[in-house]
């Protein structure tokens, strides 16, 4: 082996200064190098490398014997393409200038394929497959250096580059025609590196074509020794993107349920603790819609890539502009790709293509199949351009001329290749982007037309088409699964650029599109799992989602079809994807409308589950009249459905409780109930979930007792037929421990309301809505029975954290619990926070339903009694008079909340000096409350306490003090005597009441 020339005085002991001359492909490599040389005492500079064309490669050889030490050159295939230059011209550098001087240079090579011939001048030390304890020794003793035992911290350590990162999520292969862009990737490198943490976020801007995707990819191949998670997101269809960012939580190790939401917010907490990982990638691919970013968007020591054409992420993120290819770049690209044309061709074609990635790689791929000579391939292109007066525009700046060029590629292919064809005809009844393709595979004997059957049966067929796209350059391959673990043709997937797959529907015949289509509903409904119920299909319907439309499934008349449309909706309801799910629900309609009749089956369950999600969002106006407009039609419909007119009938209620309207929502319920029980059965899951929304609507009427009878039978029924782990059984059992807290049974309610968590917990995650409500429950059963005062404000502070992350500030769900919260705040004597979230509360109540309603008119209690705290006496008195003359009119005086309001009322006339109103108003009260709630519930024991208080001002000892008496031995009964509320009452502090906001 030649000896390489030492620059020291003690041979090969001595500290070596070495440069490392790589392509910008294999900057991790060079980097693994320099840090093997580094480890063991040299000096290494790292130089990417890619000599002009224009310059001799002799003299560019020559620079690089500028630097002081030996020259490492990083060989594959790809160094002797940089340029690019002939092979001759290589060999003749190698075998002259380099043999020359080959005391000088050294190389390793990193491939099994062949090199240049003259190469065996460097006799290069191979690393190819090598452990990365082999390929260090082999590196240093192909230098000449001895090796020294130093130290190495893992810390910070560059990753072997044939190791591949700890979690390697779906990022595309590696390009290996990927040109140029060096300083793109060193500048987007540096600015992540050199961002605070937290903020190392940028965005890749650019029109379509313009090679974001491929920037992205190669970035983290060329970066991914850097990282421990590498996390690629498809981000063009919202469900997608939420969908495969919530995957990342398995692969971290977080035990969540399977709610995207839920996934989610681990995600991003694991990752900004840096948690189990603190290297991380996530790069976001195709996010034009900038809405959700602050719940999507992770923040850490990790760095995030986006890619986009929206401009309004430079209002978000740092911006990287992504122009065209610089014209060396463009003719490189032509040149390797078409190695048979010239320099000057390769110029002709990148200026007929503006220099712009995506036309110029199907350019090339066309030039480099067909080995068509560049004059005649360019004179088609412009006598196809200027005959076709009316062929279409492509739009965002792409050059007119990849039309022509792709109406020639498909007219080719119709000759040699029509089942290619047919695939790409395929692949356009698809959405762009990822096209699970494999679905013809998977389901073989789905119901195909029959030009299109050979997909399903012919395998070799199947291959060689697809490999005919991909050579084209027209799709990629992708696949899903464990790295390392090769995947099934049921299992492919392509993926299909958006502005390729626009150009190609355009060129596409219109009986191929209906044929198509037609392929790509049937298989979409075949994929259908049929459960959208199951949080463990939301995955697939993630996946269907997107295709919903190009496929014309949306205006399909078959059933089977339209039900995988709906279930696709009920999916975005179970996941919480309200605002994709009301898009999705406005576009089904506009399509059935037009294909069916208001009142068919379809219609009345589209109906049901846009009311739903309208509901789930706060819209609850505008699904009352939904469902209204439905049960007009229905009373007028013949022959008449008295099945469609309750299911609509009980919408209806639903909606009129949260409006407050709770004595017709009551009525109709009733209704709803004796009709299921008449016509299905009182044990058919329909009845049973009428009879749950009775028991809701009973605890708005404050008749609580009622409510707790029918939950508790309703819940026994559940048990019975849907079994104790069931979402509705679940459901049930919350309710009964709520109304037991209601009713004053804090100790029982609360040892219900523990399993129940514990099982919602297990059954659906931590942070599904449901349990997040039965969470609340509790920690709302512990501050009432007043044994776990220490431990509930931090868990109310977590939970309301959870739920804003969930559902948002302005949910009502996150309202009730701020409330609940802000009264604990107040309780514990924090004013100023309590002031802020009740205010908060209060305002997004009225914002969210009218300041009428009676969880608005009762937050003024609340609001009265923070400002009672802080010593604005009358302004307080101002509040709950409001809210006790206000809810008195829409609820009776004998409903719970208007007599808790009535006992505040009370005490801010006696603190004002209004000592007779006081007496006056705390006797009625204690009346009403003994009529409603009975002798012994904590309400009505605090009246007594509070009538004793104000007799007392007025100077009534002697029945005061009977009162007195008799209302702390009531609470000692009920309550215990150490319970806050009876150490209060016998301290003689005036008792209050703080309104808790329900809305069902």
């Amino acid at each position: 082996m030649a000896e390489l020339r030492r620059s020291g005085g003690d041979g090969a002991s001595a500290s070596e200064r070495i440069l490392v001359v790589f392509p910008g492909y294999h900057r991790a490599w060079a980097a693994w190098i320099a840090q093997c040389l580094e480890s063991h005492g040299h000096q290494a500079t790292l130089q990417r490398w890619d000599p002009p064309r224009e310059i001799p490669l002799e003299d560019s050889l020559a620079d690089l014997l500028l630097a002081s030490g030996p020259v490492l050159l990083v060989l594959d295939d790809w160094f002797f393409e940089l340029g690019p230059r002939p092979a001759g011209e290589w060999n003749d550098a190698l075998r002259g200038f380099v043999a020359a001087n080959s005391d000088r240079f050294a190389a390793v090579n990193l491939t099994n394929r062949s090199l240049l011939p003259a190469t065996a001048v460097l006799e290069p030390a191979s690393l190819w497959g090598l452990s990365e304890e082999a390929a260090e020794e082999r590196l240093m003793r192909r230098l000449g250096l001895e090796r020294r035992r130093v130290p190495r911290p893992s810390a910070g350590r560059a990753r072997y580059p044939e190791t591949r990162c700890e979690i390697w999520g779906e990022v595309p292969r590696r390009n290996p025609r990927f040109t140029g862009r060096d300083d793109l990737l060193t500048t987007l490198h540096q600015r992540l590196a050199d961002a605070d943490r937290g903020a190392a976020v940028c965005t890749l801007l650019g029109m379509s074509g313009i090679g974001k995707t491929q920037l992205a990819a190669e970035y983290a191949h060329r970066f991914s020794p850097d990282y421990d998670v590498v996390w690629w997101v498809n981000s063009d269809d919202r469900n997608i993107q939420r969908d495969r960012l919530g995957e990342l939580a398995v692969e971290l190790g977080l035990r969540v349920g399977n709610e995207p939401g839920e996934r989610i917010r681990a995600v991003r907490e694991a990752l900004r603790r840096g948690e189990p990982y603190g290297r991380w990638l996530l790069i976001f691919d195709g996010w034009d819609d900038t809405e959700g970013i602050a719940t999507l968007l992770p923040q850490g020591a990790g760095h995030v890539l986006v890619t986009s054409r929206n401009r309004g992420w430079s209002e978000h993120t740092e911006i990287l502009e992504i122009p065209a290819f610089l014209r060396a770049e463009s003719t490189a690209y032509l040149l390797r790709r078409a190695p048979h044309i010239s320099s000057a061709e390769a110029d002709e074609v990148a200026a007929e293509f503006g220099d712009v990635p995506l036309p110029l790689v199907q350019a090339a791929s066309w030039l480099g199949e067909s080995r068509m000579e560049v004059p005649e391939y360019l004179r088609m292109v412009r006598e196809r351009r200027l005959s076709t007066v009316d062929e279409p525009a492509t739009g965002e700046g792409f050059p007119q001329s990849s039309m022509t060029s792709w109406s020639i590629l498909l007219n080719r292919l119709r000759g040699a290749q029509p089942q290619a064809i047919d695939v790409l005809g395929l692949c356009t009844s698809f959405a762009p982007g990822r096209i699970p393709l494999g679905l013809i595979r998977a389901y073989p004997h789905a119901d195909l037309p029959e030009e299109l059957r050979w997909m399903a049966t012919d395998l070799p067929a199947w291959t060689r088409a697809l490999d005919t796209l991909v050579n084209y350059s027209v799709l990629t391959r992708e696949t899903r699964g464990p790295v390392g673990v090769e995947m099934g043709p049921h299992q492919e997937s392509v993926h299909m650029h958006r502005l390729v797959h626009d150009i190609v529907s355009k060129l596409t015949s219109e009986d191929s599109r209906v044929v198509h289509r037609q392929a790509v509903r049937t298989l979409l409904a075949q994929a259908d799992p049929g459960n959208p119920l199951d949080s463990r299909n939301w995955p697939r319907y993630a996946e269907l989602l997107p295709h919903l439309e190009p496929s014309g499934a949306l205006s399909s008349a078959q059933p089977r079809v339209q039900e995988t449309v709906l279930n696709c909706l009920r999916y975005c309801y179970r996941s919480g994807e309200y605002k994709g799910g009301l898009d999705l629900a406005r576009r089904i309609r506009d399509h059935w409308s037009r294909i069916m009749d208001p009142l068919a089956q379809p219609m009345l369950d589209l109906t049901t589950q846009e009311s739903n999600i309208l509901r789930a969002s706060g819209r609850f106006r505008d699904a009352y009249e939904l469902d209204r407009s439905v049960h007009q039609r229905l009373g007028t419909a013949e022959p008449r459905s008295e099945l469609a007119e309750l299911s609509t009938k009980g919408a209806m209620a639903a909606s009129l409780r949260h409006l407050g309207r709770y004595d017709e929502a009551h009525e109709l319920q009733l209704e709803v109930l004796d009709g299921y029980g008449r016509l299905l059965g009182p044990d058919e899951g329909l009845a049973l979930i009428a009879r749950h929304n009775l028991g809701v609507g009973l605890r708005l009427l404050g008749r609580y007792q009622d409510g707790y009878e029918l939950d508790l039978d309703t819940l026994a029924k559940r048990e019975n037929v849907l079994r104790a782990r069931h979402i509705s059984t679940l459901n049930s059992g919350g309710a009964v421990a709520h109304d037991l807290r209601l009713l004053g049974k804090y100790r029982d309610a609360l040892a219900r309301q523990e399993p129940v968590v514990r099982l919602h917990l297990q059954v659906l995650g931590a942070r599904h809505p449901q349990t997040l409500s039965a969470r609340g429950q509790l920690v709302m059963c512990r501050r009432r029975e007043g044994g776990h005062t220490q431990d509930v404000g931090p868990e109310m502070a977590s939970l309301l954290d959870q739920l804003a992350q969930v559902h948002g500030r302005g949910h009502y769900r996150t309202l009730a619990f701020i409330t609940n919260y802000g009264n604990f705040l107040r309780e514990h004597g924090d004013l100023s926070q309590a002031r802020e979230l009740i205010d908060e509360a209060e305002a997004g109540y009225r914002a969210l339903l009218g300041p009428a309603h009676p969880v608005a008119t009762g937050m003024l209690s609340n609001t009265g009694l923070v400002m009672q705290a802080a010593g604005e006496r009358a302004e307080a008195m101002s509040m709950f008079e409001a809210s006790f003359a206000g809810l008195t009119a829409t609820l009776g005086a004998d409903h719970p909340w208007v007599l808790g309001c009535a006992l505040n009322a009370a005490s801010a006339r006696n603190l004002n000096g209004r000592i007779a109103d006081s007496v006056e108003l705390s006797r009625d009260t204690l009346r009403r409350a003994r009529h409603t709630l009975g002798h012994e519930h904590p309400l009505t024991l605090s009246c007594q306490v509070a009538l004793a208080a104000d007799l007392r001002a007025a100077r009534e000892h002697e029945e005061a003090g009977k009162l007195e008496d008799d209302g702390l031995l009531g609470l000692t009964r009920t309550l215990g005597a150490q319970h806050p509320h009876t150490i209060s009452a016998r301290q003689r502090t005036r008792p209050y009441w703080d309104f808790e906001p329900y809305l069902g």
